[in-house]
This record gives structure tokens, sequence and C-alpha cells, in this order.
């Protein structure tokens, strides 16, 4: 989680991840940055930061990526930074939590160590601490969201897009294939008793209006922002302490490698 969360805000629409090199990167058979995505991006872009406004040095947006034109590139990097940007406030959040000693009022359950086995560790060393067993259920439990939020069937049967295609970036599709959504004919016929909604699980957005909702996602990409500039400034800390001065003392040193999140349980030859 943390190493997702290194790639930093650009200012404008920030990927968060995107290829150091895309698979068929090359200008559009339309002029860059003739589209209505593209001058969207740059309203959005001014909304965001009205100091900065749009800033793209790399010119991101104006990339053809893997051949799908402007359009989808745009929705794969605003997609990417909501997400990374969500990561990042999950893990800020959970670095405050760990580091002030907050826990469960119940015990852990199995084989697990119990709470006072993480005692005076740093939050990155809680990670070294769990058994790999642990490790490897939470990536394949990640690995089961991405791969919901990726199918087209899923995302139809929501009455949705892919963000690629037209869809709204963010969007988590809701796991209930019960019922047909409206705008869907699609339906497993799967009996589900609460469908839930990870885009909005509270349902605070059913009633808003769209100038509310446009509103709401562009704190949400505001706090994201923050958020991924927030933890970095943590980790960065840990691992070298007084790199962050307003931090030095508040944050528990961390002497492991916060880019090398299996390293307690794979070693390189020489290492």
């Amino acid at each position: 989680m943390l190493a997702t969360t290194s790639h930093l805000a650009l200012g404008f629409s920030t990927p968060g991840l995107v290829p150091a090199r895309p698979a068929r990167a090359s200008v559009t058979m339309e002029e860059p940055g003739s589209t209505a995505a593209f001058a969207a991006l740059k309203e959005d872009a001014t909304k965001l930061n009205p100091a900065i406004g749009y800033y793209d040095p790399l010119n991101l947006a104006q990339l053809n990526f893997w051949g799908q034109g402007e359009e989808a590139t745009i929705g794969f990097l605003r997609h990417a930074e909501i997400k990374h940007g969500r990561v990042a406030m999950a893990a800020f959040v959970g670095y405050i939590v760990h580091e002030n000693g907050i826990r469960f009022p119940w015990p852990l359950a199995t084989s697990l160590p119990d709470y006072s086995s993480f005692e005076g560790l740093s939050a990155p060393a809680v990670w070294d601490a769990i058994p790999w067993q642990s490790k490897a259920q939470i990536i394949l439990f990640v690995a089961f969201l991405e791969s919901w939020s990726e199918t087209q069937f899923v995302l139809e049967s929501d009455g949705e897009k892919h963000y690629m295609r037209g869809g709204k970036p963010g969007y988590f599709p809701t796991f209930d294939l019960g019922m047909p959504k409206e705008g869907s004919s699609l339906g497993w016929g799967i009996p589900h008793p609460v469908p839930l909604n990870l885009f909005d699980p509270f349902n605070f957005s059913k009633n808003a209006s769209p100038e509310k909702k446009a509103k709401g996602l562009l704190a949400e990409i505001n706090n994201g922002r923050a958020a991924m500039l927030g933890i970095m400034a943590f980790v960065s800390e840990a691992t070298t302490p007084g790199s962050v001065p307003a931090l030095t003392g508040v944050v528990k040193p961390y002497a492991g490698e916060v880019m090398a999140p299996f390293a307690p349980e794979f070693h390189l030859p020489g290492l």
C-alpha cells in the first residue's frame, strides 16, 4: 500500500500510477488537446487548484495510451489518480491510528500474534511483522477488487461503462448481481439481501444534485492529493529521521524497506 501511494500529484490530474513507457504511446489521430475531454480536464484543473491550474509537463494527457485515444487516456489517468488518492487516504488514517496505539477492542483470532507483538513498532514495521499468509490474503483480496471493478459485464450490470469508454472515473460497481440496475438489461438473478456499493456505501450522494456530486468529486481528488503527500511525509520521516522537521519525534523510526513490501520473506542474493 505504501509503495502504491508513492506516486505523487502532478497538479492537474495526477496519474498516480502510469506506465513509464506506454505500450503504444503516440499522438492521436485528432490534434492532441483538441477533444472535449481535454477541455474538461483543463477546466477541472482550474477548479481543483486555481493558483496552479493545468500543469502537465510530461504531456501525459495528450498521449495515446495503448492506441485507445485521448479521451480513454484521460479517463485512465483520472481513474488512477482517484484510486491512488483513496489508498493514500486509507494509509494516512491507518498510520495515525497505529501510531496512537488505537486497537480493536477484541483479540486477534486463531494463530496470529496478539497486539502486544506490535507495541513500539512503527506502522510500516507492522506489515513486516505479520505472517506472509496474512499478506497473501490482503493481496488476493485487493486483486479481487481490481478484477471486479474492471470487468465490463459487472459494470454494465450496474448501468455503467468502463472509465476508458466514457464511464465515471473512480466508480466502483455494486456487489449486487440480482436485479438489473436502471439503464441496464443485465442481471444474474442471484439474490443478494444487502447490496454493497463501495463507491457510496452510505448513499450520501443518492439524492444529491449533479452539481453537488461534481463538487464532491473535486474535493475527493484534492483530499487524495493531500493524503499522498501526507503519507509520504510519514514514510520519509520514519526512514530518514529529521527529513520532515514537523514530524521529528512524532513518527517512530523504521529501518526496513518501504518500497520492498516482501523483503522479510524474500531476499535477493548478496543483499
